[in-house]
């Protein structure tokens, strides 16, 4: 808050919200404003259906009374969409403000398709759910995107994505606006666009390792990529480049597909394993075909993943000694016990035994749903975060 005597009704939102003030009394002591203000400002967030009053909470005064009622937000208002972008495949769901996944859908989308195909095909599958879940389009309050490359998150555009070619600098928010109407006929949203591996990263922290302040995820599929969470919030560097590890040199001569050689996703990623199984007659062609074959046990599949694991482990020995984590995460199609193992192995014997002497290495716990909850939650901070609350209830003339 920019002072306790300034606190607006997006400030108190805020604190209830967080669970730091869930009373009318609690919120006078963390703002300093007087009764008759906090009533005022409440009453805004009310009548904009974002609040809603709980149980009566305990009684404070040793002499007894009637106990304070409860404050909480109204997740029942208004509804999420959000959609996660692979380079063949991709999901969507529609999602409660504090996450629950009231309905998903999932199938085979070409990311090499190009923007308008495939922004234009989402904007159905939007509209599919919303029917599926009995939700009206106009109870969506906005929609987030997880895509596989860099994105500058002022703009919402990728930036030179290796794997999205016809992509860079592409307007996503506005075509996936202009597709959710087309589709649904209900009015411009606000679109979210972010990398997968950090809308990942943001989903599992939130709802597993709230209390981890320094959180890494790194999703090995067809590409690698990281998510870092720093205090609650997204690291993403100056332009949306931060996290990007698939790209760094490890000294092998493959051709990667940014167009250097020797990057780690060339030789470590489930498409590098992919390409290996198939020069030695496996039929394999994506990570996912990878994922397939590990789960079935298949032992030139299970040794290429612990190999790759090892490749990655020695580039995360760095990662873990600059960040000093908590929790680091491995998911997307590798992250199974023979890649987490390789990965283990590389990344205690070369880190430094402080660096890893609080952290624990653990696999997904939403698995394919991580950037769907990472998504959701994105649109949810943005919208409720105060001064964008303000502005709304202002609009909404309350």
């Amino acid at each position: 808050m920019t002072g306790r005597s300034q606190a607006s009704a997006g400030d108190l939102l805020e604190l209830v919200r967080s669970g730091r003030a869930t009373t009318r009394g609690a919120l006078q002591q963390a703002t300093g404003l007087s009764r008759a203000t906090v009533g005022q400002r409440l009453d805004r967030l009310f009548r904009a259906g974002w609040l809603r009053e709980g149980a009566g909470g305990p009684v404070d005064s040793p002499l007894g009374g009637r106990p304070s009622i409860t404050l909480e937000f109204d997740d029942e208002h208004a509804v999420v969409l959000a959609a996660d972008l692979d380079t063949r495949h991709a999901r969507a769901a529609l999602l409660t403000l504090t996450g629950e996944i009231l309905a998903e859908h999932s199938g085979i989308l070409v990311i090499e398709d190009g923007p308008d195909a495939v922004l234009g095909e989402l904007g159905r599958w939007f509209a599919e759910l919303l029917e599926k879940a009995g939700q009206r389009a106009q109870s969506v309050c906005g929609i987030g995107l997880a895509v596989p490359g860099p994105v500058d998150s002022e703009t919402g555009r990728v930036v030179q994505p290796p794997m999205m070619p016809g992509w860079d600098g592409y307007d996503i928010r506005g075509r996936l606006a202009r597709s959710f109407t087309e589709h649904t006929g209900a009015g411009t949203v606000p679109v979210l666009v972010d990398n997968d591996a950090n809308l990942m990263a943001y989903g599992e922290q939130r709802t597993g390792y709230a209390d981890c302040s320094a959180f890494v995820l790194v999703k090995v599929s067809t590409g690698i990529g990281a998510g870092v969470v720093v205090d609650g919030s997204i690291y993403r560097g100056i332009d949306g480049g931060a996290g990007d590890i698939g790209h760094i040199r490890v000294g092998a001569e493959a051709l990667c597909r940014c167009g250097s050689y020797g990057c780690l996703a060339a030789v470590a990623s489930g498409g590098a394993v992919a390409r290996r199984l198939a020069e030695a007659g496996v039929p394999a062609a994506s990570g996912s075909d990878v994922r397939d074959l590990l789960a079935a046990g298949h032992p030139e599949a299970v040794g290429l993943a612990r190999e790759a694991g090892r490749q990655v482990g020695d580039v995360l020995a760095t990662v873990v000694t600059l960040l000093n984590p908590g929790v680091l995460m491995i998911a997307g199609d590798l992250a199974g016990t023979a890649f987490l193992t390789g990965v283990r192995e590389l990344l205690y014997q070369r880190a430094l035994p402080r660096s890893t002497a609080h952290l624990d290495v653990v696999t997904s716990r939403l698995g394919e749903r991580a950037g769907l909850v990472g998504a959701g939650a994105l649109v949810v901070e943005y919208l409720y975060a105060p001064q964008r609350a303000e502005e709304r209830l202002l609009a909404m003339g309350v």
